[in-house]
Parts: structure tokens; C-alpha cells; sequence
């Protein structure tokens, strides 16, 4: 799944610059995911890096964008344009 913020958000901006894949950017109203972007941080961090950081716990997984592990990872290659590898638990 990739994550999204939701209404709680008071833009503090803490999250955006987390992001290993720039996916966190200023919406009309509140910071938002580009879920086209957003990993989960899988192949950077054990843990969503703005998850961790949010001081409202308003980031959550999007319940309309269902992901595997495997999904993220590849998706975490085609970004960063690495080769298949097997990630590390």
C-alpha cells in the first residue's frame, strides 16, 4: 500500500523532507503522497520515515492502493534505477 495523509494534517512540514523518494509534497489545503513515488521508504528505512515523524499521526496506508513488500521494492528499484536485488529483512 502506499501511505496518504489525511484532514488531521497541520501542515508542520516535518514529513516532506523524510521522504527518500520526494513523494510528500504541499497540496491545495495539506501535504499529500503521490503514491506513484511513495515505497512505504522499502529499500531505504525498515520503517516509513514520515510515519515516524509525524507529530499527529495523520499519515496512514491508503486503503485504495493495495501493495505487496515485493511491489514496493520494485517500485523502490525502478525510482532509484538499481538492478533486482534481494532485500534485506
Amino acid at each position: 500500500m502506499a501511505l496518504l495523509i489525511t484532514d488531521e494534517c497541520i501542515n508542520c512540514d516535518v514529513c516532506e523532507p523524510e521522504c527518500p523518494n520526494d513523494a510528500i509534497s504541499q497540496g491545495a489545503e495539506i501535504y499529500v503522497i503521490d503514491p506513484g513515488l511513495c515505497t512505504e521508504c522499502e529499500g531505504h528505512f525498515e520503517v516509513s520515515q514520515c510515519v515516524e515523524v509525524c507529530p499527529v499521526d495523520c499519515i496512514i496506508l491508503d486503503p485504495d492502493i493495495v501493495e505487496t513488500k515485493e511491489q514496493l521494492y520494485d517500485k523502490y528499484l525502478a525510482l532509484t534505477g538499481t538492478g533486482r536485488q534481494v532485500p534485506q529483512e
